[in-house]
């Protein structure tokens, strides 16, 4: 079994899902299907059970991720310390980004490393439907992410930045033709969310009524960017985003229409309070000093 099959089978063990283990790994869902199924041949044995509605592992998938998920941690923290060897570096910082404009955020990582030569920095992007796993199980150390995050187990560092609104329909909606939307029009049609975010999250990021008291119906679900995107095509629902998206994912079957009264999101650090350490100090002391911005430029 070669080493990214072993990522593959891993990555949907744990999440019980081809899309959002297709999004983690940057991957199609088809190769991810495709590994499993090569995986399955060699070993004799089926090691999901699918259906159109659920993932489970069955008593040999189990037994394999047993086996081979300290195995495969072991041999990519034994290749994370030979590489940071060879770069003269002693440890390396791991950020998971949910929004998609880690470009514009390119003044914080040059500055984090211009300060600390002896540290690495990488940049992930990180799962909206399920914010807080990586952070909890080790994989990143500091989440950029819509706030405020209320967990008891997370800390709330500093705002990276300030962003406007936009929301996305599709070019055969009802709003296409516009030039932009107000919140109140939000109560007319279904947006796309994602189950299970923690309720004042969602609230946030969309509000759970009109200014006039009407309630924004939330559907169909969502796990990934492209179920986003199917659905907004299709006209099947709409959703706010960031304004950043709009250079970021160009899209031809999307119209983007600005909603100047609703809220900016602003994005900051967030980490777990038990694995704070030097590093999580310098980047989010990095971001203190050169202060938030706004995505129009402007400071905030």
């Amino acid at each position: 079994m070669e080493l990214r099959d072993i990522e593959i089978f891993l990555t949907l063990a744990e999440e019980l899902h081809f899309g959002r283990a297709a999004e983690r790994l940057h991957v199609s869902v088809a190769r991810v299907s495709q590994a499993i199924k090569k995986q399955e041949r060699g070993i004799g044995a089926e090691l999901f059970l699918r259906d159109s509605r659920n993932v489970q592992l069955t008593r040999a998938g189990a037994q394999l991720r047993m086996d081979l998920a300290p195995i495969y941690r072991g041999l990519q923290e034994s290749l994370e310390r030979a590489r940071l060897a060879a770069q003269g570096k002693t440890d390396v910082l791991r950020i998971g980004m949910i929004p998609g404009n880690a470009y514009d955020l390119g003044h914080y990582w040059e500055t984090f490393r211009a300060r600390h030569p002896q540290w690495g920095l990488k940049i992930r992007h990180a799962s909206f439907s399920d914010p807080f796993t990586g952070l909890r199980r080790g994989d990143i150390d500091i989440l950029v992410a819509w706030l405020p995050v209320l967990e008891p187990d997370l800390v709330m560092g500093p705002t990276l930045f300030i962003d406007g609104r936009l929301l996305a329909v599709g070019l055969g909606h009802d709003l296409a033709g516009r030039t932009s939307a107000v919140v109140e029009m939000l109560g007319d049609f279904p947006h796309a969310f994602a189950p299970g975010l923690p309720d004042y999250w969602a609230d946030a990021y969309t509000p759970p009524h009109t200014p006039k008291g009407r309630t924004i119906v939330r559907g169909p679900e969502v796990l990934t960017t492209d179920d986003i995107f199917a659905v907004v095509s299709s006209g099947e629902a709409v959703i706010p985003f960031p304004s950043h998206v709009r250079r970021f994912w160009a899209r031809p079957d999307i119209a983007w229409l600005p909603v100047p009264d609703l809220q900016s999101l602003a994005y900051g650090l967030v980490w777990r309070g038990e694995t704070e350490n030097d590093m999580i100090r310098a980047f989010a002391a990095v971001v203190r000093d050169l202060g938030a911005f706004r995505q129009d430029g402007q400071e905030s």
